[in-house]
């Protein structure tokens, strides 16, 4: 019998063989399953025939993971429901949804409290009423491209700005329903499954039973996107988060909800010295508690931002940054206290005089409408270096932009920041640090003009990640290994380890199909 969900690659469907990265794949079929069942049929009718499959959700990512290597792409971006609503034994409103919503539809929902209950159970429309009559609610996970989906989101581990304060998307998963390789799914629920040790027992909802053996690796004490996330006595459903599909499909997901603060402040503090910013970022962590975020953007993002502003209008109500300023701190603040988030502000500006700023360099933004503007500005820069490189690659297609997302440890951020620095200065390329310096974590994006440009570039991200690691580091923080990072997931771990994750693999995908690429090459060829 013909299976109606596959269809082949036409040009129609070109725009899938690519995501973020800018990286072009290959394809022979395409899938756009609206159910759980439609991927155990697709799984079952492709899995026996030894075809590789890349699971996609909306190709915001900039590592390759969603880039296919031939054989089949299954995108989940029309499973995009919400099925139900229940709330914890600590009173907390969790919804279970399925892995093609983005990121913003979730937001909207949420807050327009407009879900579909039509197919809902009679216990979940209860529970609805009640989140209805709540204070507002809010899903803290809050990466850049709000058009991601959830299921990218639980697949990398994602995190965003305000993952400061709230932790990445890890933190909020309550539960997952995967369908393996084999068909059969696997339904996993926080606080339910823990591994002995190293070693962890699984049955699948069919009731088939297996054991896998977890890497004996520590992760880096520190944030951290790269590779599986193992420890003794492990959660179960840890293994999955953050797996970049390779070890099943995740298809439905469960996600606590939070309060939202009752006052949101956004603080912009400009410094004409660079390491002045660097400064009062490392202070403000220590002494407020009370910060969902603080951001960093350097003296190449901000000359970015003037150029956009003087030449394209899509940008004209970006706020003007003189020249002398050469760093900005984005800071938000969440309280649930009007006089907590005034005493907290006069902390900040007492801070950054302290460390070099002037309050005549400080912008706040106390209601949306100003926060909004302010939320420009901190995503114009992303938006900005993606729009300068799809320029410079129509004149030489074998270039991209290359992005390095690296953490340390707290005590080694004025270490790693003179290094990128210097080694910058150094060589001559264009550049943009920007990101969330609150979790030692920084965006550094070179942006090449040619060939040999990339090629210096490619070199350099190397010496980087090799230097992380030797400080206790992460190689990728926030957008996992994909296809692009696999040799510093190696530089990392020591290939002894990479092999252990590759063991791993195979008990899930004995035959190397499932997102082949990503992390690292699969251990066990095809059969």
């Amino acid at each position: 019998m013909k299976n109606n969900l596959i269809k082949p690659i036409t040009q129609e469907f070109s725009e899938y063989l690519k995501d973020e990265s800018r990286i072009t794949g290959a394809a022979e079929s395409i899938s756009f399953p609206r159910t759980r069942e439609d991927v155990v049929t697709i799984m079952k009718e492709l899995y026996p025939k030894g075809i590789h499959v890349t699971v996609q959700g909306a190709r915001t990512g900039v590592t390759a993971g969603a880039v296919p290597k031939g054989g089949h792409i299954m995108n989940l971006s029309r499973m995009d429901g919400i099925s139900a609503i229940r709330k914890d034994n600590k009173g907390s409103f969790c919804i279970t949804v399925q892995a093609g919503i983005t990121l913003s539809g979730l937001r909207k929902q949420i807050k327009d409290r407009n879900f579909d209950v039509l197919k809902w159970s009679t216990e979940s429309r209860i529970t609805f009423e009640e989140f209805c009559k709540a204070p507002e609610h809010f899903f803290s996970p809050d990466p850049t491209e709000t058009s991601a989906t959830l299921g990218g989101m639980a697949a990398c581990n994602a995190s965003g700005a305000c993952s400061f304060l709230y932790g990445p998307i890890r933190r909020h998963i309550t539960a997952l329903k995967i369908v393996l390789c084999s068909g059969h799914t696997l339904t996993i629920r926080r606080g339910e499954t823990f591994a002995s040790g190293r070693k962890l027992d699984l049955i699948t909802d069919q009731g088939h039973s297996f054991t896998v053996y977890l890497p004996a690796y520590e992760m880096p004490k520190t944030k951290n996107a790269s590779g599986y996330y193992v420890e003794n006595d492990m959660d179960a459903i840890d293994l999955f988060i953050g797996s970049q599909g390779t070890l099943g499909i995740i298809t439905d997901i469960e996600v606590g909800l939070m309060p939202f603060p009752r006052i949101v402040w956004g603080i912009c503090c400009l410094f004409e010295n660079e390491r002045d910013a660097v400064v009062f970022a490392a202070v403000l962590r220590e002494q407020l508690t009370n910060i969902a975020a603080i951001e960093f953007f350097d003296r190449d993002s901000l000359a970015i931002l003037r150029t956009q502003k003087k030449e394209n209008p899509a940008f004209a109500r970006l706020r003007i940054i003189e020249e002398r300023l050469n760093a900005a701190v984005y800071i938000e603040l969440h309280c649930d206290q009007e006089n907590l988030a005034i005493e907290s502000l006069a902390k900040i500006n007492q801070l950054m005089i302290e460390s070099g700023g002037s309050e005549k360099d400080s912008w706040v933004a106390r209601n949306n409408t100003n926060r909004d503007s302010l939320l420009f500005f901190r995503h114009a820069v992303p938006e900005s270096v993606n729009m300068l490189i799809d320029r410079r690659k129509k004149e030489d297609p074998s270039i991209t932009k290359l992005g390095a997302d690296m953490s340390v440890p707290g005590h080694r951020l004025h270490h790693v920041m003179s290094m990128y620095r210097s080694m910058l200065d150094e060589s001559g390329l264009q550049s943009a640090i920007w990101g969330h310096i609150g979790d030692n974590h920084l965006h550094v994006n070179i942006l090449p003009h040619n060939e040999e440009e990339y090629k210096k570039g490619q070199a350099l991200v190397a010496l980087w990640a090799a230097e992380i690691t030797k400080l206790g580091g992460s190689v990728s923080a926030e957008h996992g290994i994909g296809k692009l990072k696999t040799v510093f997931l190696t530089m990392m771990y020591g290939q002894d380890h990479v092999n252990e994750m590759a063991a791993l693999k195979a008990v899930f995908d004995p035959k190397g199909l499932l997102c082949a690429g990503n992390m690292f090459v699969p251990l066990v060829a095809e059969r």
